[in-house]
């Protein structure tokens, strides 16, 4: 049997240089002009745009027809002095508990990172304990401080005495406040320390203890500053918790914004509209703190990001005078950055009717 296999034959021969399939960089400039950037099309965007601005105007037109808010009893109480002296009361709890809290909780994270298994073991059982009882309960344990030591001595331990003091002398109502609600913030704070030091990468640690710097000495002026990072926005978070949980002294009959605004409505009855000036007041405080929040991030943050993050006040300079410069005809100002005012706005290429399609290996 005979096999025949066939080959493929070879091209034929051409006559003259190839064609180039290449466009020169003129054409290929050319090529690119002659395309128009469309912006890109999102109809969803655009119908849950509408859909939350129809509920918008919703309750805006709730808020403002509806009489039953009391916006006039609203208004006048808002500033009235007791409601201002409760306010007064909220913030001196919220920066004596959350000076306690964190500074207390900086020790605890330390001692459960210690190589000493005794100040472990101590800082474990502490957050153990005070995450586990409710904070009422400890507002009201320290309160009744009195009914278990009636007295307080200072002087040496399993020593003699130096002086004798009334417990509830010290331990009032502002007393017992700041101490179940520091206390109780310091074991929430220990934890928040601990996890922002062990995420300080581990080679800063060994550097470090490569150039013999003592330990404590690399924990507050190398770790710690470097920890704060992550440590700041869940520190915000707590305080802002803080804040707001200044209203469980009411069980203590203290003068805080809570407890202050209470009173007021048990003797004018006007319970929606007291509610609404302490809400108000509660927003105040807490749009102060996620503003200090933003600027420590940004602080923190220098030696993190090559360019920081603009400022509200930033934003609104820059969006101004690229406003200005569009209606004027004129230059946009240096201080602007460059490609702020180009909106950084998606879209696609689309190619015109009169534009050529390209040629194979243009690279387009």
């Amino acid at each position: 049997m005979t096999i025949i296999s066939a080959r493929p034959s070879a091209p034929a021969a051409t006559s003259g240089p190839p064609a180039s399939t290449h466009l020169t960089s003129a054409e290929r400039r050319a090529e690119l002009e002659s395309l128009r950037v469309l912006p890109a099309r999102h109809p969803g965007r655009w119908v849950a745009t509408a859909v939350v601005a129809v509920l918008l105007a919703m309750v805006v037109n709730s808020l403002v027809t509806n009489p039953h808010w009391d916006w006039a009893v609203v208004g006048k109480y808002l500033t009235w002095p007791s409601i201002l002296s409760g306010v007064w009361g909220t913030i001196r709890l919220t920066v004596a508990a959350a000076a306690i809290g964190f500074g207390l909780g900086t020790v605890l994270a330390l001692m459960r990172l210690s190589r000493s298994p005794l100040l472990q073991s101590v800082a474990w059982l502490y957050v153990w304990v005070f995450r586990s009882v409710p904070l009422i309960l400890q507002l009201l344990l320290w309160y009744n401080l009195a009914y278990l030591y009636p007295t307080l001595s200072f002087g040496i331990p399993f020593g003699p005495s130096f002086t004798d003091v009334e417990t509830g002398s010290i331990v009032g109502k502002f007393g017992a406040a700041i101490l179940g609600l520091g206390l109780s913030q310091a074991a929430y704070s220990s934890e928040i320390v601990r996890a922002g030091i062990l995420g300080v990468d581990q080679g800063q640690h060994e550097a470090a203890a490569a150039l013999g710097i003592p330990r404590a000495r690399q924990q507050w002026r190398i770790v710690l500053p470097q920890a704060m990072r992550t440590i700041v926005p869940t520190s915000i978070n707590e305080i802002i918790g803080l804040l707001k949980g200044t209203s469980v002294v009411y069980v203590l009959a203290y003068g805080e914004l809570f407890y202050t605004v209470g009173v007021i409505y048990g003797r004018n009855l006007k319970v929606v509209a007291l509610l609404l000036v302490a809400g108000i007041w509660y927003l105040i405080l807490t749009t102060v703190l996620t503003v200090a929040q933003f600027y420590l991030e940004r602080y923190y943050a220098r030696g993190a990001l090559r360019t920081l993050p603009p400022t509200p006040l930033q934003k609104a300079r820059w969006t101004a005078l690229t406003a200005w410069a569009g209606t004027t005809g004129r230059p946009v100002s240096s201080a602007v950055p460059a490609g702020w005012s180009s909106g950084n706005r998606g879209g696609h290429l689309f190619r015109t009717a009169r534009s050529p399609r390209p040629t194979e290996g243009s690279g387009l």
